[in-house]
Parts: C-alpha cells; structure tokens; sequence
C-alpha cells in the first residue's frame, strides 16, 4: 500500500510507520555499553521535531551519564533499578515559564504535558529505529528527581527515559480493540 503522506523537503513517500508502533517495547533490561554521540544526538533532535502548542516547545532535558546520579533517579522512580542499569538516563521536564508565557495556567498545567509526551515517544520510536531500547519511566517522586540534579523551580520531571542496548526481547502486549476505543459521529 503506497503512503499518502510525502516528505515535505523532498516530496518522497513516507514509509510506513506502523510496523515501528507495533514493534516498540518498553525495555528494562541493557547491555552494558556505552551508546555513541552520534546515536544520542540523534535520539535528542527526534524529540526536538515533537509538535508543540504555538510552537512554545517547553521541554528541557537531562542527560545523565554519572551513575551516582543515575542511582538516585533509580532510587526516586520507586526503587526501579533497571533505570540505574541504563547507560544512559534522559530527563524530560516541562518548563512551566516557557508554558506559561504564550498559554497561562492551561499552558503550564496541560498544553506542556502534551508537549513532552509528544517529544518522549518521538524519542523512543527514534531509539527503537536505531536499535535501541528505551522505557518511558512516570513512576517517581518529583522532588526526589528535582534535588538529583539541582533543577531550578520552573523545570517539573514528567518522564525519566533510561536508553541502552537491549539486552532483553518482551513480546507484544494485548491492545484494545479498536472498536472499543472508536464512536463514530457522523
């Protein structure tokens, strides 16, 4: 089946997606070796192309190396120590300063969640295109991860994104169907 989207800097068809959304799984276990710049920056600029209210893009992002640290979020995410194993931990925050300015309370409280959702499974569904596995972590205690690396008090965690090899292979989860989720108002 030919995609009906096109690349809009060179009009070629897009591939198909969807076999990326089915293959994607959360990883929670990694092999123990360093991923490269190049493969990390990759992973940064697909979160960068994430849509955003008003183009307001109000993330900031952490990327933790250090293991003392790395601990510490393993500790804040409820005691989830395969986030410690990570060779690499991103932070993604909301900047509510950023939100705020272009939306009020709605940008801080909502339109910024969106926001960084958008920018999260843009980097997983990247890191999966490259071989590597991530695990979109939300259990944690904020202020625990705010002290871990000194945040100022405009930035708020709302994702922790351990990222390395796989070093595990899970299977597909059960999904809704789709005629339970879908009302058709015509």
């Amino acid at each position: 089946m030919e995609s009906l989207g096109s690349n809009l800097i060179d009009e070629q068809p897009i591939p198909d997606l969807l076999p990326y959304l089915r293959g994607r799984r959360s990883i929670r276990k990694f092999k123990p070796m360093p991923l490269p710049q190049e493969i990390i920056d990759k992973i940064v600029e697909a979160g960068t192309w994430a849509p955003s209210a008003g183009n307001v893009q109000p993330w900031y992002l952490y990327l933790v190396l250090n293991l003392e640290v790395k601990k510490k979020l393993a500790q804040a995410a409820l005691e989830q120590h395969f986030v410690a194993r990570a060779p690499l931990v991103i932070v993604v925050c909301a900047d509510s300063s950023r939100a705020r300015s272009s939306y009020g309370m709605r940008g801080e409280t909502l339109y910024s969640i969106q926001d960084t959702a958008s920018l999260v499974q843009n980097m997983l569904l990247e890191a999966f295109s490259l071989g590597i596995g991530g695990c979109w972590v939300g259990a944690f205690r904020e202020e625990e991860v705010k002290e871990a690396l000194d945040m100022p008090h405009h930035l708020r965690p709302v994702a922790i994104l351990p990222f390395g090899y796989p070093d595990e292979k899970p299977g597909p989860r059960p999904r809704r169907e789709i005629r339970e989720i879908v009302k058709v108002v015509a």
